[in-house]
């Protein structure tokens, strides 16, 4: 009994041990499946190369050179004329210059432009196509020109060693730079790259009219906060009117104030107000009085445009940087959420394909199944009709042929 008790024993513990080394084979393989998952997941994920962020590097590499430009300005401000006089002013200086023209509209340039929107797009074309007025003719051509802007950022970058300054004529439809979004894309296009300033022209017989020079100082401290560019007013046609009266209204309130007191109506109540709000927008604006006509003030607006340079590289640049580093950290941080999400769903599925279901299609499949019922609903009906039919024409058909056959055998 001894020994038939024994060798139950050995044969249960045989058969133990015979059960668990297959149980800890196949937990050993399952793990050893598990890291083999894993790898393939990260070998997938680094093919793909998305494991970091591709936007590494933070744009393209800042010039000190060449200072660009932006003439903004109402309509009949005298732009293109200004902008004629810059260049001829630049030529006769052994300046070098560089000269974009962004409006569509224009017939006739009375200088040479190296860049010229006209020749990309054609501003009728547009107006015809999109059935649009000459306003938003204009807007459109320069949104449609914006989205093609990178390529003139990269044409003067292969000149910027050959060019001390780029001039820039704009359209005088002011709302392009003050809420649209092709100003925006261009002027962040220019400044993202180069030292840039806003050059805005101011029509100095029209500004004799207190309400007119706060109309357009608010223009330019739109322009200003829009931007965030250094900024300087241009008071243009002085050779018809000087510009000390607008020098006096901005530095002195009380002298503004003593210009309004012939006008008592509501707007000059509301102009009253705002010089109030807008005097300090005056103390760190600079301004120069030229003429485009007589070419006055030219040097003295190159000097200008070289201290508000060294503004942008100083105040401005820093702040640019700033955004610049906030939005990277913003794009890495949704990259990095993306990525994550996506290792956990290969991780779910195993790397197999996942057919996803959306709404638009439950949509389509109900609108499918509604209209396969309508048509049963109304086959049903048809046939419902035809029998009905059938069944009268049958009678009225019998009755005639019972009267024939009695017409017959009478």
């Amino acid at each position: 009994m001894d020994i038939d008790s024994g060798a139950q024993d050995m044969d249960a513990k045989s058969s133990e041990e015979g059960t668990s080394m297959p149980m800890d084979s196949l937990d050993s393989s399952s793990t050893e499946m598990k890291g083999q998952e894993k790898e393939e997941l990260n070998q997938s994920l680094e093919k793909l190369n998305i494991t970091e962020s591709s936007s590494g590097q933070l744009g393209m590499p800042f010039k000190r050179k060449p200072v660009i430009i932006i003439v903004i300005g109402m309509a009949g401000t005298g732009k293109t004329t200004f902008l004629h006089r810059l260049v001829c002013h630049t030529q006769a200086s052994n300046i070098r210059g560089y000269v974009i023209n962004l409006d569509p509209a224009v017939m006739t340039l009375p200088f040479g432009a190296n860049i010229d929107i006209r020749d990309t797009v054609k501003y009728k074309e547009v107006m015809k196509q999109y059935n649009l007025g000459p306003n938003g003719g204009i807007l459109t051509s320069l949104n449609l020109f914006a989205t093609k802007f990178d390529e003139v950022i990269s044409v003067i970058e292969r000149r910027a060693d050959q060019l001390d300054y780029v001039l820039v004529d704009t359209p005088g439809q002011i709302e392009i730079f003050t809420w649209s979004a092709s100003g925006a894309i261009i002027t962040e296009a220019f400044a993202s790259t180069f030292p840039t300033v806003i050059a805005y022209v101011v029509d100095t017989p029209r500004c004799e009219s207190p309400v007119t020079f706060m109309s357009n100082m608010l223009y330019a401290c739109s322009i200003l906060y829009k931007t965030r560019l250094p900024l300087v007013l241009a008071f243009n046609k002085t050779d018809v009117a000087q510009h000390q009266f607008a020098l006096e209204w901005m530095e002195d309130f009380e002298v503004f104030q003593t210009a309004l007191d012939s006008d008592h109506s509501y707007t000059s109540t509301l102009t009253r107000s705002l010089s109030l709000v807008l005097d300090e927008f005056y103390k760190n604006l600079k301004s120069v009085g030229v003429s485009a006509i007589s070419g006055a003030g030219m040097a003295e607006f190159f000097k200008t445009i070289e201290a508000s340079a060294e503004e942008y590289m100083e105040n401005y640049k820093a702040e640019l940087d700033k955004r610049r580093v906030e939005k990277q950290r913003l794009e890495d941080e949704r990259h990095r959420q993306n990525m994550e999400k996506l290792r956990k769903d290969m991780e779910k599925t195993g790397g197999e394909t996942v057919v996803l279901s959306t709404q638009l299609k439950d949509k389509e499949g109900k609108n499918k199944d509604l209209m396969d019922e309508e048509c049963e609903d109304e086959e049903e009906e048809d046939l419902d009709g035809f029998e009905r039919f059938t069944e009268e024409d049958e009678d009225v058909i019998d009755e005639d042929e019972d009267e024939e056959v009695g017409r017959f055998s009478f």
